[in-house]
């Protein structure tokens, strides 16, 4: 079975628009075994929006992204924003000033590690976005920066 790793909707994004970063993403994507936060897909899908609404994706092309990200919502793990992620994300916050579901993220990824009950247990958190990266590692977290 391949390895878990926790991803940020911002290497999401790049397995359905192809942007810089995209080869990297998708390859990451079929070797680890996806868990994200229960806000992923509304924040896809308002990324898709936001593409559309500046004509970089038709209607006709983001019809085709939404169906396809539905279909694949079936494998993704997502990790409820339950009290002790919402604690966690405040303390994130606290100590980086990073963005609101930018900590949510990141204090899901550190809930399931600290779930896991092992020591030694490194999730990497896979983000393309600088700071949630920056912010990412100062948790405790094994990062990994797709540009």
């Amino acid at each position: 079975m391949s390895s878990l790793a926790y991803f940020d909707t911002s290497v999401l994004v790049k397995r359905y628009v192809r942007d810089r970063g995209s080869s990297r993403a998708e390859a990451l994507l079929r070797r680890h075994r996806f868990v994200t936060s229960a806000v992923a897909p509304v924040e896809v899908m308002s990324a898709l929006v936001r593409r559309r609404t500046g004509g970089d994706l038709s209607q006709e092309r983001f019809q085709q992204i939404v169906a396809r990200v539905r279909r694949d919502r079936a494998f993704w793990d997502l990790v409820q924003v339950t009290d002790q992620v919402v604690r966690e994300a405040e303390a994130v916050i606290d100590q980086t000033g990073v963005r609101t579901l930018d900590a949510v993220h990141i204090a899901s990824a550190v809930v399931i590690q600290s779930a896991a009950g092992v020591e030694d247990f490194r999730i990497p958190f896979i983000t393309s976005d600088a700071v949630q990266f920056e912010a990412a590692s100062r948790a405790g977290l094994e990062t990994e920066l797709i540009g």
